[in-house]
């Protein structure tokens, strides 16, 4: 969309209206996963492994169904006659194997078999009836590890067509990217620093567990209520890993709890579907924190390698990173993104980035906001921190010095458009936040990030009522306010009040595929898709008008909610208000509604720069955040309030995964704090007051500017915080988290 065709000047987007679902939410009416119940409702409950690693030698469950509560028992036999079995492969089986266990299991709390009972005690107590033998194998679960010569092998042949030869067959994938020449580059260089970094694997800490309400009939029809972020792959995942038509199971998303990426697949659901099929009545399951902790996707941990030089300038004459990943016991680590992000914010002459997926004994991870893209920023940001400081340079205008641009090469390979790194730069300079003054043993740390943001398959579809409001109905759950921006962006376009507008999330039996919740794509493709059905009811309004008025469609224009003559020589016609046309639309040709459906191109990338400061205890190690700012380009701030929001969450989850977040797994690969009392997320106590400041760079590929905002703000926290720390503790933080028992280490390591 050229940037002539794009609206600059708003009546209702950028303003702040109260959220559409906040009334249903603080009064308990809003229905969350485990919200929903059925007539004859069984209870299911899954039986988890307690090896890292482990054969599968035999299982009995024989007792648990002779149990007097117990209605169904299901195991991997119980997948296992999809007519098309031969055939799922790829992502399908990885996740069938994944829900449940086949010949191993293959990391703590992998799902073995599951019943359903009377009750949900009932369903418990015979869990404990069934008997299974373990081969127990040798387990491993660090990334490097992992690759060793001598690790034990997660699964033969997993890896694809990129991995090079002779590497371990715990690497599964293998990217490579960049441009120009690093040798030469580094030979440029006043100054080189060469690091390594660790992060630990953190868990999106979502509030509301997993939770779903499954029916499935022998007819092969079925019903699903559960909380996700996209209820359509769900569909089609749950009908491929049970041999049914896609079409006759209908999943309804229900208010989320939470999920950041971490419900963007399937744990429980085809499970409860077996066991409604298996006995003929609904079968409800809901997760305990432990058993979400244990077997829900965190993220990836991360070993990283960093290479960059420096002229005494601020140039950076070349940059290479080595970035490890390991995803758990499947592929799908992204490593690959970890590389690309890396560097992305800088205009480099000479880049090269490695990323490698590799296999452990862990659950499968799963996306948390921009996944990868922190643990590669933690790296390259904290370099390029340590240079400035050798140097005597200031890292704001290092880094504005080195800024990529409209018409840079990407480190990753593609140019880019009209961007906004610029921008918060110089509005970080700006900032009062940055010339403040700092107390004894305070640090302050600057970091920059990048996203991609994504478009993805997306259907709408917008009704008007007789009185002149509106209907909408988008299929991408509201995971952060997009029916409020959804409403805001149809009321700009029909000009109408935004509470005349009422935004619904679809179930997949009432609109076309949509792609999840994900990928920052909601604003920018949901939004986009809006337009363009709001627009598509304009276009029969006007032909209505056109008609009652009778003069050519073409004569007649849109303006303030009202169909108007489009010149003088259209005729001399008081405006038509929607809510007149609407009124007679049954006897003017009917219904009038509007569609889109589409695959949206040009989501147009994001970044952002944070400014935080730190306080470090020396006698304990313990850190205290006193002063925290983001600022970060939103193309355009559809909802400000949501903006930033947005903004405040990263910050706010970026602090915990700094400090203290982070999976502990003891010597027998079992993992060590599954609950919230032994991982500790951020309570407000541990937070300072989050500055947010929105800069507005418009993306072209947008009718209204959008760039998605849902996760950017949490790829520089890692590194903005650590160069805080680092800053007031007087020694560099080279992994994560920066718990006080690290930084004590540290600084007697230090002396």
């Amino acid at each position: 969309m050229a940037l002539d065709d794009r609206k600059s000047h708003f009546t209702f987007v950028g303003t702040r209206p109260n959220r559409p679902d906040g009334l249903d939410k603080v009064t308990g009416r809003a229905r969350f996963g485990a919200d929903v119940t059925a007539p004859g409702m069984l209870f299911g409950a899954i039986l988890r492994s307690p090896h890292a690693h482990a054969r599968i030698v035999r299982i009995d469950t024989s007792k648990a169904e002779a149990h007097r509560d117990v209605k169904a028992v299901v195991t991997r036999a119980d997948f296992a006659d999809v007519p098309f079995k031969p055939g799922l492969e790829g992502e399908f089986w990885n996740v069938l194997e994944n829900v449940m266990a086949g010949e191993k299991a293959l990391y703590d709390g992998h799902a073995v078999a599951a019943v359903a009972a009377s009750s949900a005690l009932a369903a418990r107590d015979a869990l404990k009836l069934i008997e299974v033998e373990y081969e127990v194998l040798p387990h491993v679960t660090d990334v490097d590890k992992a690759m060793a010569p001598d690790a034990p092998v997660i699964r033969e042949g997993a890896a694809d067509y990129s991995v090079p030869e002779g590497m371990h067959p715990n690497v599964v994938r293998y990217h490579e990217s960049g441009h120009g020449d690093v040798e030469a580059g580094f030979a440029e260089a006043d100054l080189v620093i060469e690091d390594h970094f660790v992060t630990e694997a953190t868990h999106q800490g979502y509030i509301e567990p997993h939770a779903c309400l499954a029916s499935l009939g022998a007819d092969g029809k079925g019903e699903l209520w559960c909380c996700t972020q996209g209820h359509w792959i769900v569909q089609k995942t749950c009908a491929a890993l049970l041999g049914i038509e896609t079409a006759q199971l209908r999943v309804t998303a229900s208010e989320i709890g939470g999920g950041f990426g971490g419900k963007t697949t399937v744990f429980i659901e085809p499970v409860a579907l077996a066991l409604s099929r298996k006995a003929n009545r609904p079968v409800k399951i809901v997760m305990s924190r432990s058993e979400v902790l244990r077997a829900t996707g965190p993220t990836a941990s991360a070993s990283m390698d960093v290479k960059i030089g420096m002229k005494k300038d601020g140039t950076i004459t070349a940059a290479q990173g080595v970035f490890r990943l390991q995803g758990g016991a499947f592929p799908g680590a992204p490593g690959d993104m970890t590389a690309m992000c890396a560097f992305a914010p800088y205009n480099l002459t000479n880049v090269r980035q490695v990323g490698y997926d590799v296999m452990s004994n862990r659950p499968k991870q799963a996306a948390y906001r921009a996944p990868g893209a922190p643990m590669g920023a933690f790296a390259v940001e904290s370099v390029i921190d340590e240079l400035c400081k050798i140097l005597g340079l200031d890292p704001i205008e290092v880094r504005l010095k080195n800024a990529a641009r409209e018409g840079t090469k990407a480190s990753y390979g593609p140019t880019y458009d009209r961007i906004g790194l610029v921008e918060t730069l110089e509005a970080a300079k700006d900032h009062p936040h940055y010339s403040a003054p700092l107390k004894p043993g305070q640090g302050r740390g600057i970091a920059c990030g990048f996203w991609f943001n994504h478009g993805g398959e997306t259907s709408v579809s917008l009704a008007l009522s007789e009185d002149g409001s509106a209907q909408l109905m988008v299929g991408t759950p509201d995971i952060g306010g997009s029916r409020a921006s959804m409403a805001l962006m149809a009321a700009e376009v029909l000009g109408i009040p935004y509470e005349n507008i009422r935004v619904t999330i679809a179930d997949t039996a009432t609109l076309g595929y949509n792609d999840v919740s994900h990928g920052s794509r909601v604003t920018y493709a949901s939004g986009l898709a809006t337009i363009k059905a709001a627009q598509h009811a304009v276009e029969k309004l006007c032909e209505r008008a056109a008609a009652k008025w009778g003069i050519p469609v073409d004569a007649v224009k849109w303006e303030n909610g009202c169909a108007v003559p489009s010149g003088p020589n259209a005729g001399d016609f008081d405006p038509l208000p929607l809510a007149e046309i609407t009124a007679d639309m049954g006897r003017t040709g009917g219904p009038i509604s509007g569609h889109f459906e589409a695959t949206p191109e040009g989501a147009g990338v994001s970044f952002g720069t944070h400014i935080v400061d730190a306080e470090v205890d020396p006698e304990t190690g313990k850190t205290s955040i006193t002063r925290y700012t983001v600022i970060q380009d939103a193309g355009k701030a559809i909802h400000p309030a949501y903006v930033e929001g947005q903004f405040q969450g990263g910050a706010a989850q970026g602090i915990g995964w700094a400090l203290n977040e982070e999976y502990i797994y003891g010597e027998d690969g079992r993992l060590q704090n599954p609950v919230f009392l032994d991982y500790r997320i951020p309570v407000a106590s541990d937070l300072p007051m989050i500055d947010t400041v929105i800069v507005e760079v418009p993306n072209p590929g947008h009718p209204f500017g959008v760039r998605g905002v849902g996760e950017t703000g949490i790829v520089p926290p890692l590194a903005a915080i650590a160069n805080a720390v680092s800053n007031a503790a007087g020694v560099r933080m080279r992994q994560l988290p920066m718990s006080p028992p690290r930084i004590l280490a540290a600084l007697k390591g230090n002396g």
